[in-house]
């Protein structure tokens, strides 16, 4: 199969989908790898990292979505690409559809085929590739959060730590998953009086054991909620529902309870916020004010530390991608439900229940298009 790598060109997008390491894998199972110029150069890997890989350097990506029977990217399709998207092509990346309208209805007319890295998810229900970037945005929120607590990054001036004879500040994790136990992490390492709140007893008892003692697990429901974002110096949102809108958990009237120049993080701005205030940021304008409080909403935290997040996203996506490859996307989802649950949008329509649900459209299960493509093979052989 022909792979192409495609140079990210969200505003400050840093990432590369593939290193140099893993286009040689991909080499390595007989595959072409077009790499567009510059695509890694954000991320510290040069074109001749990627030529030494076996790879191919292209100076355009229109010649890159021409050649490829795969692209790959780290964020979503921007408009300039929607033309260059061909008819049974694979897109194999971060879609975020339920919260793109816009992206979705333009990739139903692609007739592509559109494997979302977020919605890849294994029998016990984890998310293989959302972990490791989850894993990077939850420790990262809280650099941020500490960051904006400082007076003059309009913050109310709180050292997260404190000081001997000086209390800590107090951090509230509204969910127990990847990113909130990584956010919960950091802030109990720096010191930090946490409170995280999860609706799964068990997760709640599993982080009991293991979360140290500075970190405090409650159920989470709206009263809860209520009283402790009176008293934070930090809020991050750190809920998901995968493949699907992110509920709004803390309300306008909530955030006007706050105390003024204390911060929230929405690590959930890419499935469209889980603060009714939050609107997408970008590195460059990273934070606003809304009722005093702080809000940084960047929707691809990783980007900003882009080396850390390429290697880590490669060894995530290149197991996947290599099968992909090998067997066609068809047969990779017939032999991995992991993989056909990544399934988004397939030849014009929306294969995914939370992209259907969230704009109202038809749901075609992707089970059903594998098992009628299966048998219509069949009856051209018979």
């Amino acid at each position: 199969m022909i792979v192409g790598i495609l140079k990210e060109i969200k505003a400050e997008e840093n990432r590369v989908c593939m290193t140099p390491a893993g286009a040689e894998v991909m080499k390595h199972n007989g595959h072409t790898v077009l790499v567009e110029k510059n695509a890694g150069a954000g991320s510290g890997f040069l074109d001749g990292d990627y030529l030494h890989a076996g790879a191919e350097i292209i100076d355009t990506a229109r010649e890159i979505y021409e050649r490829s029977e795969m692209v790959m990217h780290v964020k979503e399709p921007q408009r300039s690409e929607y033309g260059l998207i061909r008819k049974d092509q694979i897109v194999f990346t971060y879609l975020h559809l339920a919260a793109e309208r816009e992206l979705t209805e333009a990739l139903i007319k692609t007739e592509s085929v559109c494997i979302a890295y977020e919605t890849i998810q294994k029998d016990d229900g984890s998310l293989p590739l959302l972990i490791p970037m989850s894993e990077v945005a939850g420790r990262m929120a809280i650099q941020q959060g500490a960051k904006y607590l400082e007076m003059a990054q309009g913050g109310h001036g709180v050292l997260l730590g404190g000081v001997p004879g000086v209390d800590s500040g107090m951090v509230v994790v509204i969910g127990g998953g990847i990113v909130g136990t990584n956010a919960a992490k950091i802030a109990c390492g720096l010191g930090a009086k946490v409170y995280l709140l999860d609706m799964n007893l068990d997760r709640l008892r599993y982080l009991s054991d293991v979360m140290p003692s500075n970190c405090f697990l409650l159920y989470a429901n709206p009263a809860t909620l209520r009283d402790l974002i009176t008293r934070a110096d930090v809020v991050i949102g750190a809920v998901l529902v995968p493949g699907a809108k992110a509920p709004k958990l803390v309300t306008r009237d909530m955030v006007k309870t706050m105390r003024k120049g204390s911060v929230l993080v929405d690590v959930a701005i890419d499935q469209g916020g889980c603060f009714e205030t939050s609107r997408p940021t970008t590195h460059s304008d990273p934070i606003f004010v809304v009722d005093g409080v702080v809000h940084y909403c960047v929707a691809n935290m990783p980007g900003a530390v882009a080396k850390t997040s390429t290697q880590a996203l490669t060894n995530a996506t290149l197991p996947y991608a290599v099968q992909i490859a090998n067997k066609g996307w068809k047969r990779a989802m017939l032999e991995s439900p992991e993989i056909a649950r990544g399934a988004n949008v397939v030849n014009g329509k929306v294969t995914y229940k939370g992209v259907a649900d969230a704009f109202g459209l038809d749901l075609a299960p992707v089970e059903k298009l594998l098992s009628a493509s299966s048998a219509a093979g069949r009856s051209s052989i018979g």
